[in-house]
């Protein structure tokens, strides 16, 4: 069995230790995370039984005794999936758009889990049955680069470098309107109070969150951009970018379907999802200590807008100086 401690802060003040601790455990449902309490496997320094309704303080010492692994009973399917990385400790994956990373309600197969199944023989239990090596998710429509752990070292390990926002993750997006280079966006975010399938700024209890946008290119009507974020709170970007007025095109749950568009941009509503991929995504190797960076080139669908929406003159040149990152972003 193996322990992990977290330390609640300020943002987390008052929010129940179930919520708390599914957000530090992204592999854990809440109701693994409920299942974990009820079993006497996770303690509070100042509380001698605690709930899953028991309320957080900043400083508070949370520990958690998770069980070893198990082998998962789901069926592997033989779904498309790059591998960009496979070694004896990880593998990264191109994850494509319209693919769930694990099971759920309304997603009982067809997900990425399934997939890795058939494709990575040596995955461990980690996480959970329905959820083996799972660290960190992207969203059902967007594609872009995934790193999943082969077995508990590593995945504690990576686990560590998201909580701690050592890892570096940048997206490409397109979005409505003009949007500049270096664009700050400082919103603390959480649940939706009335659309519960939604993240909103206006959410009672929020978590910090920051985006930055670290290259632009303006197009007719609207802005490629490259951002990256720190934090991997749930529809970040895309609620984030909806805040300040520049929804993520085909974005039909924050805003970003228009129903009118101009001609010469009438390309994008043949998207059937955000544009939004995760192009590029940096750890340090868990055995090794190497830093590791892998990207993902645009798929095809927004390749094919992009061309499209691209006046013929700058199509050569669209990607041409498009600096990642520096460590100033990141923060």
């Amino acid at each position: 069995m193996t322990p992990v401690s977290f330390e609640a802060g300020p943002d987390h003040a008052g929010l129940r230790l179930d919520k708390f601790l599914a957000g530090e455990l992204p592999n854990h449902s809440r109701a693994q995370v409920q299942r974990l309490i009820d079993d006497g496997r996770v303690s509070v320094a100042r509380v001698a039984r605690p709930k899953a309704n028991t309320a957080v303080r900043p400083g508070d010492q949370v520990t958690v005794t998770l069980p070893d692994t198990t082998p998962s009973t789901l069926e592997p399917e033989d779904l498309p999936l790059g591998i960009l990385h496979d070694d004896p400790d990880l593998v990264v994956v191109n994850k494509p758009a319209g693919l769930v990373v694990h099971p759920g309600a309304g997603h009982a197969t067809g997900t990425l889990v399934h997939a890795l199944l058939h494709h990575v023989k040596d995955l461990s239990g980690i996480g959970g049955e329905s959820r083996p090596g799972i660290v960190h998710r992207l969203d059902k429509g967007t594609s872009g680069v995934m790193v999943v752990a082969k077995h508990d070292a590593a995945h504690q390990e990576l686990a560590r470098q998201f909580h701690d926002r050592e890892v570096e993750k940048e997206y490409v997006a397109l979005v409505w309107g003009v949007v500049h280079n270096r664009r700050r966006i400082d919103l603390p975010i959480g649940r939706d109070p009335v659309h519960r399938e939604k993240v909103s700024t206006r959410a009672r209890r929020a978590r910090s969150a920051v985006t930055r946008v670290t290259w632009a290119k303006h197009l007719p009507g609207v802005t490629l951009i490259r951002v990256a974020i720190a934090t991997g709170r749930t529809h970040q970007i895309r609620v984030h970018l909806s805040a300040i007025g520049h929804a993520i095109v085909g974005d039909a749950l924050y805003g970003g379907v228009h129903k009118r568009v101009a001609n010469d941009i009438r390309a994008v509503q043949q998207l059937t999802r955000p544009f939004l991929h995760a192009e590029r995504l940096a750890f340090t190797h868990p055995r090794t200590g190497e830093r590791l960076t892998f990207e993902a080139a645009l798929p095809d669908d927004l390749h094919a807008v992009l061309e499209a929406i691209t006046p013929a003159d700058r199509r050569a040149t669209l990607f041409m100086e498009t600096p990642h990152a520096d460590a100033d972003d990141r923060s």
